[in-house]
């Protein structure tokens, strides 16, 4: 049975992917990832993050995957008895010289994509050095990843949904060279995402292009001050959710998704989606088919558009700005939850009527997405209520005091 491997950039995160199927968690910790942006965990956390994924019998892996220097590398290997009391899983690892120090704290390795495992013979090695399994590079088609998958002695992880990075693998030295900001070492502003400017410059540049493609030109976009721009830096995000049936006969153990700098509702979505994927696969292989609200619920989300990455060839789409139909909007905050009847007290600052969609997130319940059906203000039946009100919202799903409520507003209606 493939995992599902989900991402968490903080409590509401984790209790929000893990209320939506996930198998395993991956998450950072401060100083040691890949997504410094993120708020990440702390190593007083990772007791309370392992007791929480128990409760779901899921599985917890600590990404610990930037460049390490001499300092870093120390810390992190005096530590390791502590990560291993918390009773984390395992660790995500880029540098495979902390792989046996890993291993002898009972600790899973796992390497991450950063060391771009692209054969059958670098896992071999890998599975001598004490890793259990490694997370396979992103430029490798469907059919290279099936001929060492099923060649690997350890397990193998392959992404099936988010962003794309630039760079081989994520090895990208933009960010610091205009910034000084190193993503190699998880701080990363993501200069690639940018709408950047193209210029061109007649003369000798003593550039020999040895190319056999004739056009090579960049789709861009004309604007009022008669320069003209573009996202060619940038990708379209990954979407495999067609293909989960080739993914799955591949051989490979884990389907990650990308995203722990993204939101609660992003990660409840996404892993919710996959998570009826797989199991719809699962009950019946040989009728397996994409549910059209499937596709409507995984670009209400933000994304920059849905690509194959080199799956099936060379992704060249660039990437638009977010392309999610709904922007999410802070509209209250819940007061009580009444458990016998199913109904949270909101109080709102902006309007709200039957039909909103609204997502309610808190640390203990997660991220849940809701249409409201009914609501009422003491006792009475209402349509809608104007912002600075109270009001009951019948909710099958329990909802905590303090919990954050925010409205769906279609996108269109903003622009």
């Amino acid at each position: 049975m493939v995992e599902l491997l989900a991402p968490a950039g903080n409590f509401i995160s984790l209790r929000a992917v893990l209320e939506n199927g996930a198998d395993a968690v991956y998450f950072g910790l401060d100083d040691y990832n890949m997504r410094a942006n993120a708020k990440n965990f702390s190593l007083d956390d990772l007791a309370k993050v392992s007791k929480i994924a128990n409760e779901y019998s899921a599985k917890t892996y600590l990404c610990t995957n930037i460049i390490l220097n001499e300092k870093l590398a120390c810390e992190l290997e005096s530590n390791l008895e502590k990560i291993s009391a918390s009773e984390i899983d395992g660790l995500i690892l880029s540098d495979i010289g902390l792989i046996e120090d890993t291993a002898s704290h009972g600790l899973e390795a796992h390497i991450s994509v950063q060391e771009n495992v692209c054969n059958s013979y670098t896992l071999k090695t890998l599975k001598k050095l004490g890793a259990k399994r490694a997370i396979l590079s992103r430029e490798l088609s469907l059919r290279e990843i099936t001929d060492i998958a099923q060649k690997s002695p350890i397990e193998t992880e392959i992404f099936v949904h988010g962003a794309i990075c630039m760079a081989i693998s994520g090895r990208c030295f933009l960010s610091y060279g205009l910034y000084g900001r190193s993503a190699n070492c998880g701080d990363c502003l993501q200069p690639c995402r940018k709408n950047w400017t193209l210029t061109y410059e007649e003369g000798e540049d003593n550039v020999i292009n040895f190319s056999d493609v004739e056009d090579e030109s960049f789709i861009i976009a004309g604007s009022e001050d008669r320069s003209y721009r573009t996202n060619f830096f940038s990708p379209k995000d990954m979407c495999m959710i067609e293909y989960i049936p080739d993914l799955i006969k591949s051989g490979v153990s884990s389907f990650k998704i990308e995203g722990r700098a993204r939101s609660p509702d992003y990660g409840a979505m996404v892993t919710g989606i996959y998570r009826q994927a797989i199991d719809s696969y699962n009950e019946n292989p040989s009728d397996y088919k994409v549910k059209d609200e499937w596709m409507d619920e995984l670009t209400s989300v933000f994304n920059r558009g849905f690509d194959t990455n080199f799956y099936f060839n060379t992704p060249f789409e660039i990437s638009e700005d977010n392309q999610s139909k709904y922007i999410k909007k802070d509209i209250g905050q819940v007061v009580n939850y009444y458990n016998k009847v199913n109904v949270a007290e909101l109080r709102v600052w902006d309007d709200l009527r039957i039909g909103d969609k609204i997502i309610i997130q808190g640390q203990t319940t997660g991220s849940i997405t809701h249409t409201i059906d009914s609501m009422q203000i003491e006792g009475k039946d209402v349509k809608s209520v104007s912002k600075n009100s109270n009001v009951g919202v019948l909710m099958p799903k329990k909802v905590r005091k303090n919990d954050f409520v925010y409205k769906l507003v279609e996108r269109s209606q903003n622009d």
